[in-house]
């Protein structure tokens, strides 16, 4: 069981990726911008924030193309996922760093034994180089991602499937109460009490009157150190 200075105290912890580990925000925006631009279709960042972020790609250009009631196949939104997937590769190509205080929060936690996954609307092809860039790719026994779940946050099956998961890969039984989430936005703070875990909301993407759903809310991951202790 690991407690933080918050005092919330957890026998595994998930976090969201986007927003709470790195700060991609801003190019998945790019991205999205070079891609719908051109179709009419761009937004501002203002519109960003306030609409698309928690979303995954598949959600968000959905969102994007009902905003002015256009129509799209299946064939046509894959498409549009698979050229947008490229360009984000080509802009974290130009380099990329970890929020204050989250890599050493990840290393403490995976370092006390503690089952770590990650819950995010990105892709895995998305997640995985960057993990590997700060370091952490060993830290995670379990990755959910865009692709493994049919609906996007603030649905919670992201954060069941990751609880799930997590239960399955160390043959343990703990309930969602037991479990931490780390997020950043109102839909995944809503997802993961839906999925029945405790959350621990940071104040990286939105302020801290829009995260008051979560269980506690601190303005960074730069948090003394965590203790651990056997349940």
């Amino acid at each position: 069981m690991v407690t933080f200075p918050l005092g919330l105290q957890a026998e595994a912890v998930i976090f969201d990726f986007d927003g709470v580990i790195v700060d991609t925000e801003p190019l998945h925006y790019e991205a999205f911008q070079r891609l719908l631009e051109p179709l009419g279709l761009g937004f501002s960042w203002e519109e960003y924030i306030k609409t698309y972020m928690g979303f995954d790609d598949r959600d968000a250009f959905l969102e994007a193309f009902n905003d002015l009631e256009r129509r799209m196949t299946p064939l046509a939104l894959q498409d549009l996922i698979d050229r947008k997937a490229v360009i984000f590769q080509e802009i974290i190509r130009g380099g990329i760093s970890a929020y204050p205080g989250a890599v050493n929060l990840i290393r403490q936690i995976h370092n006390s034994g503690t089952p770590l996954a990650i819950s995010s609307g990105a892709l895995r092809s998305d997640i995985e180089p960057i993990l590997e860039t700060l370091g952490l790719a060993d830290c995670f026994d379990v990755i959910v991602t865009a692709e493994d779940v049919a609906k996007s946050k603030p649905d919670p099956e992201c954060y069941r499937l990751a609880h799930s998961r997590l239960n399955t890969f160390h043959s343990l039984n703990l309930a969602a109460q037991r479990v931490l989430a780390i997020e950043d936005t109102p839909a995944g703070i809503r997802a993961a009490l839906g999925a029945g875990l405790q959350v621990l909301a940071v104040t990286n993407s939105y302020p801290a009157e829009q995260l008051s759903q979560a269980t506690a809310i601190t303005e960074s991951l730069d948090l003394p150190e965590i203790k651990h202790t056997t349940p």
